[in-house]
């Protein structure tokens, strides 16, 4: 297995370095990404969370998310670093099929487990698969991956099945939601007095939101319910009912908050709302206008997701920009160049969101993210914000800051560092520093 390291701070470096070599010639030639990734290796000395384990920056990064459920039981150090020894940086395909191997025989361990009356040894079992198996989906560009379907039916049987059998107060449920309905899983607290409060979570473009189980177990533990649910555009709503993101994200919320108020025991004046990843952007525009709920907590918080994107694809190189504008097709062409050139991650990402946007084209999803932005409506938030941020925050780099002073409501900005390991996106890697911080300021405001 390769040993060259290509951490995504230097990519982002490279990709605006390379961007000021474009010409308008097409197709787009980037010099840059041409170079062997050995061209790009870590110095010595370089931070923990930047461990090249696998070679691939983005491979790397999702290892590390991994090995940070270990303290929730839903990965185990050593099945991850073995499924990782597996695979070939930059290879999906692999990444697929090994960790989906992985996944299976966890499954079938479960099966054994249980046939010999070890329930709470099959629970663990599942609740690992359930990880596993959303690994491998991580890399699914589209429907037509012909594992796909299996693997994300997997996951959720996996889940369903571990929670009795570990004891955990969660049942699915399906959210009316249009004309089709959002899965998710109701947690009920043993804790909880007769009006509890409700801590409503969803994921963003990436994750699933079992892997969010974390935000529930920490909740129950607190006499709090919890309400995890797939939304559109991820998770068993996209891969399974089609549905895809939209950016009047309080169509999404405001079925949720009906189904959450539906829930016997549930404190109509103590709902809190929380997003992960992309999530982070999308729950601050559903906030503008579904006032029922108390608290919101981006995680991390975003002014204009696409200000972000545009400024990351375009900054270096206005062109681009302009050709989008003015001539969509030769924009695909250009951008097709771009993407021959540019690391593995890149491509990955842009055929994965074309799915997850139900975009056609390249410049069709480019002028649907435009749409996802939360400069017009920011004023009308005005329920209590916690803005979570992280020094090392790539993906919404300075997004928090920005948030954060254009909100005009009740808010607290908390700060992840690298004294305290929580610096990453999702403070990946330092699931217990994030509970615990984001959890001691909830306490307090419920």
């Amino acid at each position: 297995m390769s040993t060259n390291s290509l951490s995504r701070r230097n990519w982002l470096k490279q990709m605006a370095a390379g961007a000021a070599t474009l010409g308008m010639g097409l197709p787009i030639s980037l010099v840059t990404f041409g170079a062997d990734e050995a061209a790009f290796a870590e110095e010595p000395g370089q931070p923990w969370y930047e461990h090249g384990l696998i070679g691939d920056a983005l491979m790397d990064e999702r290892l590390l998310f991994y090995l940070g459920h270990s303290w929730y039981r839903m990965s185990e150090i050593s099945e991850c670093l073995d499924t990782a020894s597996r695979i070939e940086p930059g290879d999906s395909a692999g990444w697929r099929r090994e960790w989906y191997a992985t996944a299976d025989r966890l499954r079938r361990t479960a099966e054994t487990s249980l046939a010999g009356g070890h329930e709470l040894s099959a629970g663990e079992s599942l609740l690992r698969a359930t990880s596993y198996y959303l690994a491998g989906l991580m890399y699914t560009e589209g429907p037509d991956d012909p594992d796909m379907p299996r693997a994300a039916r997997a996951s959720a049987e996996c889940f369903e099945q571990a929670l009795p059998l570990l004891g955990i107060p969660g049942v699915p449920v399906e959210i009316p939601y249009e004309d089709s309905a959002l899965p998710g899983y109701f947690f009920r607290s043993p804790l909880a007095a007769d009006k509890a409060p409700v801590l409503i979570a969803h994921q963003g473009m990436d994750a699933s939101i079992e892997e969010s189980l974390f935000l529930a177990t920490e909740s129950l533990k607190r006499g709090y319910h919890a309400l995890l649910f797939h939304h559109p555009g991820q998770g068993l709503a996209l891969r399974e009912r089609g549905l895809t993101f939209r950016p009047d994200w309080e169509n999404v919320i405001t079925p949720v908050v009906d189904f959450a108020l539906a829930q016997p025991g549930v404190d109509p004046d103590r709902i809190a709302l929380t997003g992960l990843s992309f999530g982070g952007a999308l729950i601050t525009r559903a906030l503008a206008f579904e006032k029922r709920v108390k608290i919101g907590i981006p995680n991390p918080a975003v002014f204009s997701w696409w200000d972000f994107l545009s400024q990351f694809l375009f900054g270096s190189y206005p062109q681009l920009g302009e050709l989008l504008e003015q001539d969509p097709e030769a924009f695909n062409t250009a951008f097709s160049g771009f993407l021959d050139q540019a690391p593995s991650m890149f491509g990955w990402w842009v055929s994965s969101a074309m799915w997850k946007f139900g975009a056609a084209s390249p410049a069709d999803l480019m002028t649907r993210l435009k749409a996802y932005s939360n400069a017009d409506i920011v004023d009308q938030v005005t329920c209590t914000m916690l803005v979570m941020d992280g020094a090392g925050e790539t993906w919404a780099a300075g997004q928090a800051q920005k948030l954060y002073e254009a909100l005009t409501c009740p808010k607290d900005y908390l700060l992840f560092t690298a004294e305290d390991t929580g610096l990453l996106h999702n403070q990946t890697g330092a699931i217990a520093v994030s509970v615990q911080r984001m959890f001691d300021w909830l306490d307090a405001h419920i």
